[in-house]
């Protein structure tokens, strides 16, 4: 079944959506969004126009957007919480992973791998035992549109640990030729990663793999867990279900833990990431070029 809004193939996509419930454009006059993240604190989403080097914020309670930081050189791309509610940013213009501390200043967690600047991470995830796994590509250091042209100082594109209690940072995945949103499965024994490398090489890539998680931190398999249909996948995010929600070109792709892809929610522009948000974390945000989108689920998400 198929709408102007939602492509349904599978039943339980049906269950997850509400047919009748309308895509809201929130706030659109960027150039390329990303990193869309709840606060529940501050009933807030934030969100960055990446171009524009400014971070963006929507308040829930007044309906009001306006800038929470611009002019920074951070041209900030994903971002999560922390488990104490901080923002970790992933900054292209500093090639750096960083914090936001509860008081409003910022902290550098990691800037270089081996004493090599890192490229520009991209995307970062939060596991419960603390540690941060992020996205290292070079979309930064490319041009000056997204951070600063500059020469990589890393052999290539890989994905990253950094260990809370001493702060060490580890390579844990070197396969990737553009490593981009990732996400861990609901019992975090999986970590899915999207190479995007189809979109600035000729390898083609343009799929999510899947590893197992190992008690030491370590990552094995890698497995394609899907191809994107539409474009190439960028940031995605897990429902309490454990389906995966996923950025494409067309919208919001819907995969069930087995990779079977169930849905779409059609999106009028290409979309870069999404987050849960809300009360009952049960509405999406999507950040899509040059606006942000909302929509209301009958399914809730994740952080």
């Amino acid at each position: 079944m198929m709408t102007d809004r939602y492509e349904i193939r599978d039943k339980r996509f049906a269950r997850s959506i509400k047919l009748d419930e309308p895509i809201d454009q929130l706030w659109t006059g960027g150039r390329w969004t990303e990193g869309p993240v709840w606060s529940a604190a501050y009933r807030s989403l934030l969100w960055s126009d990446i171009p524009n080097d400014r971070r963006l914020r929507w308040d829930e309670v007044t309906g009001a957007v306006g800038e929470f930081q611009s002019g920074l050189g951070c041209y900030v791309n994903g971002a999560t919480l922390d488990l104490e509610g901080r923002i970790i940013a992933c900054e292209q213009g500093s090639r750096s992973v960083t914090r936001r501390e509860h008081d409003g200043s910022s902290t550098t967690l990691v800037s270089h791998y081996q004493d090599k600047r890192l490229n520009s991470p991209n995307d970062v995830v939060v596991k419960s035992d603390g540690s941060i796994w992020f996205t290292d590509p070079a979309y930064g250091i490319e041009s000056d549109y997204e951070g600063f042209e500059a020469a990589a100082e890393q052999d290539g594109e890989h994905v990253y640990r950094l260990d809370p209690k001493d702060g060490s940072c580890r390579r844990v995945a070197d396969d990737f030729t553009c490593p981009n949103g990732l996400a861990f499965s609901l019992d975090e024994s999986l970590l899915y990663i999207a190479d995007s490398g189809g979109g600035r090489y000729p390898s083609g890539e343009h799929h999510i793999r899947v590893f197992k998680v190992g008690a030491d931190g370590s990552l094995s398999g890698g497995e394609v867990f899907a191809e994107c249909e539409n474009g190439f996948f960028d940031g995605f995010r897990l429902d309490n279900q454990g389906r995966i929600w996923t950025s494409a070109r067309d919208g919001i792709h819907c995969y069930l833990p087995d990779g079977t892809l169930i849905g779409k929610i059609f999106i009028p522009e290409e979309v870069s990431n999404l987050c849960f948000g809300g009360a009952k974390r049960n509405r999406m945000f999507i950040t899509a070029s040059t606006s942000v989108y909302t929509v209301l689920l009958a399914s809730s998400g994740l952080k």
